[in-house]
């Protein structure tokens, strides 16, 4: 067994309102932080894997760190960001140029000052290199030996800013070297499912600490299996619970290291409780292998308890199928890390899903399918005009990616889309895995030429 590292954890920690979501936002190119000038906003954390040449990390924003008596919230926040510089890697604290330094800024300085972790210390709102000097000078007291100045509204002192944070990043390459061709499949779902006794039984021994009780795996620990002529790495991951039952001081920072395994596996396999059944935690989980489009198998997981139970494996098989129409390519199969019923189908369907998650297809093909596609049901009317497609071809695998060339890819009705894309599944035998389809504009294409 060899264990591998994550995706490095970033956290942006500060005083309420010195810009944490506003240079979130700036690094992950997004809104998903609320930016808003009342202090507090940014209640819980929030996070985005984020690339930048070529370095990828984990970006949380947190609470700010305030000691105002009069918010309830105050020791929530406190306690979130006090978390996320235990457990991130890089911390990056953030301070108000414009307003100065406070009393608070000190007291987190000396708290940083004990953790042997590389902090960034960062004075925001210097707009410009006319003021840089001015509003920096009363930071110096702080004994820092390199503040970072940046203005995350106008991006002063941005770029230099992720040059010398990717320079921090742990280096990507102290994982284990795999053969070529290797599997990657990690294993995801709610606490005490069974992630690490189904290891162990694929597997035939013990490599995995198992434990009744939950939260053992606080990391995602991955393991090379040979099986047959073929390499696999086995991602064990921590349990994802629901948001509002992380309360446990480790809980949420397992969460975000098993959204990094996600990130990084072709196959993600989440197993389900059978004596629980499928629960809504479960099919959020789903919903992140979705967004992040991995293969998807589902493990109903503990199938023994319910062996001589007809009715109640009925149930929980129409329960699941109910709970997840949105992945009807999905496999499904019932499993038990007890007994080991039926894990040795789990490799052939493994074997299944990435050969389509992979494969590759000729243009003349795709075209083909295309055009008997509209063929067999006409596009529908836009602006008066019939919707036109003019060629297809492949852009990219893990999921299979396919553009559709089109006279107006603003006329193409998600019905219509959906139709198609059951059609390129149907016809390329893509029936276990996601696809993509694009439509873009043939005028744009004639632009972009030109």
């Amino acid at each position: 067994m060899s264990s591998t590292s994550n995706l490095p954890i970033v956290a942006l920690v500060g005083r309420p309102n010195v810009g944490k979501s506003t240079l979130f936002n700036r690094i992950t190119k997004s809104r998903k932080a609320l930016v808003d000038p009342t202090p507090g906003v940014t209640r819980d954390r929030h996070y985005e894997r984020v690339v930048w040449e070529h370095k990828a990390f984990i970006l949380v924003d947190t609470g700010g760190l305030d000691d105002n008596p009069e918010d309830a919230m105050v020791q929530h926040i406190r306690d979130q960001a006090m978390l996320a510089i235990e457990e991130a890697d890089i911390v990056m604290f953030l301070m108000d140029g414009k307003q100065g330094l406070t009393p608070a800024d000190w007291d987190v300085v000396k708290m940083l000052r004990r953790t042997e972790k590389p902090v960034f210390y960062l004075v925001n709102k210097i707009d410009g290199p006319e003021v840089e000097v001015e509003l920096l000078a009363q930071f110096y007291e702080l004994g820092i030996d390199h503040l970072w100045s940046v203005s995350a509204e106008h991006s002063y002192g941005f770029r230099t800013l992720m040059d010398g944070l990717c320079a921090a990043l742990p280096s990507d390459d102290a994982g284990i070297e795999l053969p070529e061709g290797t599997v990657k499949v990690a294993f995801f779902g709610r606490p005490n499912v069974g992630k690490s006794s189904m290891i162990n039984m694929i597997l035939g021994e013990n490599r995995m600490v198992v434990s009744e009780i939950s939260g053992t795996t606080r990391d995602s620990v991955d393991t090379l299996v040979t099986h047959g002529n073929y390499s696999y790495l086995f991602i064990d991951t921590a349990g994802i619970r629901r948001k509002g039952k992380t309360t446990e001081k480790l809980e949420k920072f397992s969460i975000l290291k098993s959204l990094a395994a996600m990130a990084r596996c072709d196959v993600a396999v989440v197993l389900i409780d059978a004596d629980e059944g499928i629960t809504e935690q479960d099919t959020k989980v789903i919903g992140y292998v979705l967004d992040e489009g991995r293969g998807l198998i589902v493990l109903v997981n503990k199938w023994d308890l319910v062996q001589n139970d007809k009715k109640r494996q009925e149930a929980i098989m129409m329960e699941v199928g109910r709970a997840l129409p949105f992945v009807g390519f999905a496999p499904i199969l019932n499993v038990s890390a007890v007994t080991g019923y039926g894990i040795k189908r789990l490799f052939p369907v493994i074997g299944s899903v990435y050969r389509q998650y992979s494969a590759t297809f000729p243009t003349s093909a795709l075209n083909r399918l295309l055009r008997e596609a509209v063929e067999q049901h006409s596009p529908p009317i836009y602006k008066n005009k019939r919707l036109k497609f003019y060629y297809t071809a492949q852009v990219g695998t893990c999921p299979p990616k396919f553009v559709v060339m089109t006279n107006s890819y603003k006329g193409v009705h998600f019905s219509y889309e959906r139709y198609l894309t059951n059609r390129f599944r149907e016809g390329l035998g893509l029936d276990k895995v996601p696809i993509q389809l694009f439509f873009k504009d043939k005028s744009e294409q004639r632009g972009e030429k030109k």
